[in-house]
């Protein structure tokens, strides 16, 4: 009985329209209602409604990561994206774009005091300027770089930029206006350029196959443009101005689709040819930052695995608490404190943060394998090496080191190339190693395919060496067996 009950509600249940979008990105797009968590809000979340309610469904919301919307709704995750997605020839020539429904401009935000220096793109040459990756932004900052000589800084999020540039860390951002009016109210000391760097369009994306729900979707849109529902929703938003009335009436006018008039098509070949030296470069930064890291690592685990084992009570305890709160809390959280929680008493550049966060939490984990093979000398050698006179410094340099250092060269040796994938955790602090540049390459061409197996062959051109080299250490320095 209660199984009919079950069905025959289910039946008349509206179906579900899942739209995916990064409730990360907060207002005015998508955000948790801070009166009540499990609801969200924001003007793309009333978007999807009115789209869901068009087509008589139930809206119902997928998280995704902003930079994951293209390939998630490509292997059907949701039936439509959105949360600012931007429209571009790429993104539309991989996917299924809807007509636009915003307007936005990229403007440059500054500090208030160099509102009169930093004008332009051009007036910050050699100074940093940041912006979210992936996004249409992102790819002018780079055109920029070429031509006007600034440095570029990419952010997972559009939260951090705008505290780096009021901390100093950078000189600028280039991103959306709503997302710098919304910046301005939370960061003080700010000021936004107010003529545009440049114009787009927020789109929603579907699948290449999904024609038909695109077509339902752009009817959808056009109807809430004519009866005054999308303007009553960015006004409600505060994200209206008088360009989105002639945005609209051109949309409203236009005979041409989206579909035919942006997405023409594009010279992936080209694009790829591209960004090999930038896969290339950030390969370097990796097994740069990962060697440095991984000396720190030795040195910092070697001293306290030492202290662990000779030290006093005192020192043994105080290198056991820091090995249990590191090892206990994650590299992620490390890297933010000593990025930006630090940030108000120390302003570390974000290379020298990121080295001293995996250096710092790996030796932790070093100490223990140290720690494990100092103690797995037996001590029948050790105190031989006493009985013959020797000093408790030449028993650990003579005797106890080497043997522990043959038995802990393994483990070790996995340690670095645990670390080595790790490093692309630090792309959250604005370094743009080789799994962020990838991501960048993926999201820009709007496939994983192509980046995805040049960012593993050259992991693997990295690693591969490695444990060669140490394969050789062990064979050679492997005990004599009984």
């Amino acid at each position: 009985m209660i199984a009919t009950l079950l069905f025959v509600m289910s039946l008349a249940a509206p179906p579900e329209l899942r739209w995916g979008g990064d409730a990360e990105g907060g207002a005015p797009f998508v955000e948790a209602d801070p009166n009540d968590p499990s609801k969200l809000r924001g003007f793309d979340v009333e978007v999807a409604e009115t789209i869901a309610k068009g087509l008589g469904r139930q809206p119902h919301f997928v998280q995704v990561a902003f930079t994951a919307i293209d390939q998630s709704v490509s292997r059907g995750d949701f039936d439509l994206g959105m949360s600012g997605v931007e429209l571009t020839p790429a993104r539309c020539a991989e996917l299924t774009c809807s007509e636009p429904y915003f307007e936005f401009h990229e403007v440059l935000t500054v500090r208030d005091g160099e509102r009169a220096r930093f004008t332009t793109l051009p007036s910050l040459r050699g100074h940093k300027v940041g912006t979210l990756s992936g996004t249409i932004a992102y790819e002018r900052l780079m055109e920029a770089q070429q031509r006007d000589g600034i440095q570029v800084v990419s952010y997972d999020d559009d939260v951090h930029p705008y505290e780096d540039l009021r901390e100093g860390r950078i000189d600028a951002v280039l991103l959306d206006n709503i997302i710098a009016a919304r910046s301005m109210r939370r960061v003080p000391g700010l000021y936004t350029q107010p003529v545009p760097v440049a114009t787009g369009h927020y789109v929603i994306v579907l699948a290449k196959n999904n024609g038909a729900l695109r077509d339902q979707v752009n009817a959808i849109l056009k109807a809430r443009m004519r009866d005054g529902t999308l303007e009553r929703i960015y006004r409600k938003w505060e994200i209206w101005d008088a360009s989105q009335s002639v945005f609209f009436s051109h949309i409203l006018g236009a005979s041409a689709a989206v579909k035919t008039s942006a997405a023409p098509a594009i010279d992936k070949g080209a694009i790829i040819l591209r960004y090999i030296p930038a896969l290339l470069r950030a390969s370097l930064i990796t097994i740069v930052l990962s060697c440095a890291a991984m000396a720190l690592a030795v040195l910092l685990g070697v001293a306290i695995a030492s202290g662990r084992v000779y030290g006093n009570p005192l020192v043994r305890a105080m290198l056991a608490t820091y090995v249990e709160v590191v090892r206990g809390t994650p590299v992620l959280l490390q890297l933010f404190v000593l990025y930006y929680g630090l940030s108000s008493v120390i302003r570390l550049p974000a290379f020298l943060a990121a080295l001293l966060g995996l250096g710092l939490n790996y030796a932790a984990y070093e100490s223990e394998i140290y720690r494990g093979a100092l103690e797995a000398v037996p001590r029948g050698q050790l105190e031989a090496a006493r009985t013959l006179g020797l000093t408790e410094r030449q028993v650990l340099t003579l005797v106890r080191g080497p043997q522990a250092f043959r038995l802990a060269l393994a483990p070790m040796t996995n340690d670095f190339v645990a670390l080595l994938k790790d490093s692309s955790l630090v792309s959250v602090i604005t370094v743009v190693e080789l799994t962020k540049q990838t991501s960048i390459f993926a999201t820009n061409i709007g496939n994983w395919a192509i980046p995805g197996v040049l960012c593993a062959a050259l992991y693997l051109i990295l690693s591969l060496p490695l444990s060669r080299l140490a394969g050789r250490l062990e064979l050679r320095w492997k005990a004599p067996s009984a």
